[in-house]
């Protein structure tokens, strides 16, 4: 029987001297392995467990029901956004209004790279939009997520270093094992038509596309917001708004 992974998380109500150690103890006798520990925001703790049989969850869920000084908030296979809290001891800040949706600021780069390098990971199709004013970070985190990842990364287009503007690809270039990275502004503004054709060809592949500017791509082409599967917002501060007016009409800003 293969082993499985669950994530628990309860509220600390008193911290008493000797709890962390009698709940160690616990999962011990029922022969459940703890693989991460960390604190989490608001007097909580997680834990990332792994057995080989769920009855021994339900069991442990049952004995801890009985303890006063903890509630139990969270017991279920562990979500990206779990790994996430126990790993940086912190919860990801995500949009209430659009679940898709996930807030970072400038000096929260690492925690970013790692949440992307985890979602460039999945094997398939997953389109994934980044938004941020100029200069904020965008491309050189996408960029360091897919090394972390393992994956190669192609620029379809791109103003990093200097504009870049694909109308085809290398026979290496075309994989699942690749991230590309697309331009919103510069594909749908300064595009040819075969530019236009590759992205369509791209957005079609079986690989994780990243789009920066995904509002101006979606303003420009039929794709939508909902074709995405996660939105990215990085701002160099949290209260900066992420506007477009400052490029427009030329983009030049961007």
């Amino acid at each position: 029987m293969s082993s499985q992974e669950w994530y628990l998380e309860y509220q600390i109500h008193k911290n008493r001297p000797g709890l962390l150690g009698d709940l160690a103890s616990l999962l011990g006798m029922l022969s459940i392995n703890i693989v991460t520990i960390n604190g989490v925001e608001n007097r909580r703790r997680g834990m990332l467990l792994r057995t080989e049989e769920q009855k021994k969850i339900e069991a442990l869920k049952q004995i801890l029901l009985g303890v006063d000084n903890i509630t139990i908030t969270a017991l279920r296979p562990p979500k990206l956004v779990d790994r996430m809290a126990i790993r940086h001891g912190r919860y990801l800040d995500r949009c209430i209004e659009d679940k898709r949706t996930y807030r970072f600021t400038r000096d929260e780069l690492g925690l970013l790279v790692d949440f992307m390098a985890e979602l460039f990971k999945k094997e398939g199709h997953q389109l994934v939009g980044v938004r941020g004013m100029p200069r904020v970070g965008k491309t050189e985190s996408i960029v360091a997520s897919s090394v972390c990842a393992n994956k190669r990364w192609t620029f379809v287009s791109s103003t990093l270093l200097k504009q870049t503007v694909r109308s085809q690809l290398a026979h290496d270039e075309l994989s699942e094992n690749h991230v590309y990275i697309i331009d919103g502004i510069v594909s749908t503004r300064r595009a040819t038509e075969r530019h236009d054709q590759l992205v369509r060809d791209i957005l079609r592949m079986q690989a994780t596309k990243v789009i920066e500017h995904p509002d101006i791509f979606v303003k420009e082409t039929e794709y939508t917001l909902d074709d995405f599967d996660t939105i990215i917002e990085l701002r160099n501060h949290p209260d900066e708004q992420i506007t477009y007016e400052v490029v427009e009409p030329e983009f030049d800003g961007f």
